[in-house]
């Protein structure tokens, strides 16, 4: 394991997804006091122009604001970079064998009604919480 423990959220566009579960990690990273021993990465194979309105919509329910992110382009480099690789289920990313990819197969929350993203939002944050829980404990172990 690196000395920092870098995480990645990708997903093609990095307008819904991918950007939820960032804000979520940032969310999970501020309230466990890891700060200073994990990086997040995320991006997109091919980005979007902005994160989709409902996503936005929907995340400031719970006082997050995406409002003002934009979606980035994630290199290949950058991903064989971190220790964990988060795709969306939408990503067919070739990676260096050092790096663990987990694949969460989600819908797509573009163009959805508000009902259907928060229940794609809350399945973010769900899952965003169980992966910091392996990380706490992978940092607690080295």
């Amino acid at each position: 394991m690196t000395e920092t423990f870098r995480v990645a959220f990708v997903c093609v566009q990095n307008a819904g997804r991918s950007q939820m579960s960032t804000a979520f990690a940032e969310r999970e990273v501020a309230e466990r006091g890891l700060g200073d021993h994990v990086e997040i990465v995320t991006g997109g194979t091919d980005p979007a122009d902005r994160v989709h309105p409902e996503v936005v919509e929907t995340m400031r329910e719970l006082d997050v604001d995406l409002s003002e992110r934009t979606p980035r382009h994630v290199s290949t480099e950058e991903l064989d970079a971190c220790d964990l690789v988060v795709t969306m289920g939408c990503s067919t990313l070739s990676l260096s064998t050092d790096v663990e990819v987990r694949d969460w197969a989600l819908d797509d929350p573009d163009g959805r009604d508000a009902e259907a993203v928060r229940a794609i939002r809350d399945e973010v944050r769900h899952r965003v919480a169980d992966v910091f829980d392996d990380v706490e404990s992978q940092l607690e172990a080295a």
